[in-house]
């Protein structure tokens, strides 16, 4: 045993340094890396204090981009050139089919919501069944433009070609912001043509089952209203392109 003691203490008078010169050299890699600044700042300790300081700086962003738009729009227009004052024309022109108006009239409501707080599944049902997903949500909002709808909203959010609709956790993101359920689902429009779009839809008569199923639950309810109010898009427009979709893709048959 005491043969062993020289062997171990020559393994630690080597390794002692060594480790002293490795976290020497983390301390200035660190310092280099941080230039100064804090490498672990304070984190969220909750998801809502995060949905609220990313939808503050969507908001900002937002409202940077709404300026901008006005600086362009105000130098592109003071611009005498006929090509330039050609392309205004046609953009002017497409604002209102493209959303980029604001549309009051009558239309529409759907709202969706989750089954109650508690509310247990049926034995050998899905309990997915209990809660609002996109799909739901977009199927609306394909019903009803088949109905002929002029403007359609999520959530007081105007839907256009390019927005986006899809479930983040328990919520449902929508042009980069997270909204909570009960869905809001208004469009303007003919009442009597998109009610019976809904009507007809059969993806949404399977909602409906499970709303009436008092196994389910979940929400649904449809209004008409002789006002309202259809906000313009005032989001991001950076595209390059677009694509016409086939005229085959729609809502299936079930949930």
């Amino acid at each position: 045993m005491p043969q062993s003691r020289p062997r171990r203490s020559a393994v630690w008078r080597v390794a002692t340094p060594l480790v002293g010169v490795l976290v020497g050299a983390l301390f200035v890699v660190s310092a280099h890396s941080s230039e100064g600044t804090d490498l672990r700042p304070g984190r969220f300790t909750d998801l809502a204090s995060m949905v609220r300081s990313d939808a503050a700086s969507v908001d900002r962003l937002k409202q940077r981009v709404s300026d901008v738009h006005e600086q362009v729009n105000l130098l592109s227009g003071s611009v005498n050139n006929k090509q330039v004052k050609k392309y205004n024309r046609q953009s002017a022109r497409m604002a209102e089919p493209a959303g980029m108006l604001q549309e009051i009239g009558a239309g529409v409501t759907v709202t969706l919501s989750d089954a109650p707080a508690g509310q247990d599944v049926a034995p050998g049902d899905n309990p997915n069944l209990l809660v609002v997903h996109q799909q739901d949500i977009q199927a609306v909002v394909n019903a009803m433009w088949r109905g002929g709808a002029t403007a359609v909203t999520v959530q007081g959010q105007r839907i256009v070609s390019t927005t986006g609709i899809r479930c983040v956790g328990n919520s449902v993101q929508l042009q980069g912001l997270p909204y909570a359920q009960p869905y809001v689902i208004s469009a303007v429009g003919d009442q009597a043509s998109m009610v019976s779009a809904i009507d007809r839809d059969p993806f949404l008569a399977v909602y409906r089952a499970d709303a009436a199923n008092p196994d389910v639950n979940v929400g649904w309810s449809m209004t008409t209203s002789d006002r309202i109010v259809a906000p313009a898009y005032d989001g991001l427009l950076g595209l390059s392109y677009a694509r016409v979709l086939s005229s085959g893709s729609g809502s299936g048959a079930g949930r």
